[in-house]
């Protein structure tokens, strides 16, 4: 049986921890950024942890991840 092949834009947006949950870096964060406050700024550095749902997704685009 063939290597099933990674979705590579998934691989650049998503990493996994080590207790198998999905993290993303969160969006709003490259410009237009006077507008934003310096608390949602602040809180937009943090990694994101994916849903459920969404994580069950995300992990069939990661197939070795």
């Amino acid at each position: 049986m063939p290597k099933m092949k990674t979705r590579k834009a998934a691989a650049k947006r998503y990493k996994l921890t080590a207790s198998g949950k999905v993290k993303y870096k969160k969006q709003g964060l490259r410009h237009i950024l006077t507008k934003k406050s310096t608390k949602r700024k602040r809180n937009l550095r943090h990694s994101g942890i994916l849903s459920a749902a969404e994580q069950k997704k995300a992990r069939k685009l990661l197939p070795y991840g």
